[in-house]
């Protein structure tokens, strides 16, 4: 199976509302990012071993769009799959739920594989794992 999508858990904390109380939208960055390095996980995808091989991952674009609010204690469910992959980039799409089904936020992140140096390089072969792969592919 070449396609797989991940489904990270995370419960709303006090710090992450704003003055609305709810979760202030800059925050939502903060739970795309650690869904995608669950998603890396999962997927046996070995991050740390790239980077000491001297490439990142870095995020070159987010697309995100705002649909309903979170709330403190709320239990977020945040969906990860890929859409595209390129030589050097690829696309995961986001989204992030509430328990009950309601869409919070729905994105599209770009990412692309660098050197140390940060120039755009394709992904080493033996990092390359089937959980990249999008469905489609």
């Amino acid at each position: 199976m070449s396609f797989m999508k991940h489904i990270a858990e995370h419960i709303v904390r006090s710090y992450e509302c704003d003055s609305y109380s709810h979760v202030n939208n800059s925050v939502y960055l903060n739970y795309l990012e650690y869904a995608r390095m669950e998603y890396l996980h999962a997927i046996g995808f070995d991050y740390k071993g790239l980077v000491e091989a001297g490439y990142y991952l870095y995020v070159t674009h987010v697309d995100i769009y705002y649909k309903a609010s979170a709330f403190l204690d709320d239990k977020l469910l945040i969906e990860v799959f890929p859409t595209k992959l390129k030589k050097i980039s690829g696309e995961l799409k986001q989204i992030i739920k509430k328990e009950d089904g309601t869409i919070c936020a729905d994105a599209t992140v770009t990412w692309a594989c660098v050197t140390k140096e940060g120039r755009p390089s394709k992904i080493p072969e033996e990092f390359m794992v089937q959980g990249l792969i999008p469905e489609e592919a």
